[in-house]
């Protein structure tokens, strides 16, 4: 072997033994306090870190980027903030996401909570793990201003022949339409809550349906004679009883020490004077208090 062969045998040697020293130095392995052959659990990894990802839907007043000062805020990542600091995770990262696709998106890693306002429903239930309720809302229609078709309500929306109902992907507004005896053929799918205004604005739909606050919300910012809240307005009712939503916080089914520890941190939360003082800005009062529902009762609809 040449003297030129053994030196660079010799440089590959010292090389990898360098490489190797570095990947078992403390400090450079990502998990480097998880038991060997073990990872960190959400929670664990969102405490040692100090920060967590949450998906929202940009919809007002759940959950929306300002845009004056790009920050992420509403209803559900002013709640997390707080919840989150009580269990040591500083940081909220917003990740936006069609409502559609926040399930897949939590289930698929690319955020760990989903903070958008999301009703508890059993079909959801099934898919992922909720937190107990944080508020309870009803149902709200904006038409076009003077109400042309007399709309005031799913069931009066399923009546009439030509009446176009327009939903959010992903919603329950759609299973509402359905079970109201909607057709399919009348319902219109919009990716998000302004789309679905201008849709009404345009002419595209007869009716936008969605929840109360997010009615109220959406008419202040648009501040437009061509639409208004329809009025008076009947709740639709399914399964005999009036509809009535229960927002909460979604999470994946592996992560229960993080479900257990945020509805730990909830519960001295929920209807203090620092959550109603929170939630104020975004239209939620007292009116809007889950009560004593909880996601399991919810789960089992």
């Amino acid at each position: 072997m040449s003297l030129r062969t053994r030196e660079l045998v010799w440089r590959t040697m010292v090389g990898a033994a360098l490489l190797a020293a570095a990947l078992l130095a403390p400090g450079c392995s990502e998990r480097n306090d998880a038991p060997a052959g073990q990872t960190l659990s959400t929670l664990k990894r969102a405490q040692q870190s100090g920060s967590i990802r949450v998906g929202y839907a940009n919809e007002a007043p759940y959950a929306y980027l300002e845009s004056a000062s790009r920050k992420l805020t509403g209803e559900a990542p002013e709640i997390a903030r707080a919840v989150l600091a009580e269990m040591g995770i500083g940081e909220v990262e917003g990740v936006l996401t069609e409502f559609g696709s926040l399930i897949p998106g939590l289930k698929a890693g690319r955020f760990d909570i989903i903070a958008a306002g999301m009703y508890i429903l059993p079909e959801r239930c099934k898919e992922i793990v909720f937190s107990n309720p944080t508020y309870s809302v009803g149902e709200a229609f904006i038409v076009a201003s003077g109400n042309p078709l007399g709309l005031n309500g799913y069931e009066s929306a399923a009546r009439h022949a030509e009446a176009r109902l327009g939903v959010v992907a992903g919603t329950v507004e759609r299973e509402y339409a359905r079970q109201t005896g909607i057709p399919e053929a009348r319902v219109v799918v919009f990716p998000d809550a302004p789309s679905a205004l201008d849709g009404v604005i345009a002419g595209r739909v007869d009716a936008y349906a969605a929840t109360s606050l997010t009615v109220n919300n959406l008419l202040a910012r648009a501040q437009s004679s061509r639409v208004e809240r329809a009025a008076p307005f009947f709740e639709p009712i399914i399964a005999g009883k009036p509809a009535r939503g229960y927002g909460a916080f979604g999470f994946r089914k592996a992560d229960e020490d993080l479900v257990a520890a945020f509805n730990s941190a909830l519960a001295r939360f929920i209807g203090t004077p620092r959550h109603l003082e929170l939630v104020k800005p975004f239209g939620f009062t007292n009116a809007e208090l889950p009560g004593p529902a909880t996601a399991t009762e919810l789960c089992r609809g």
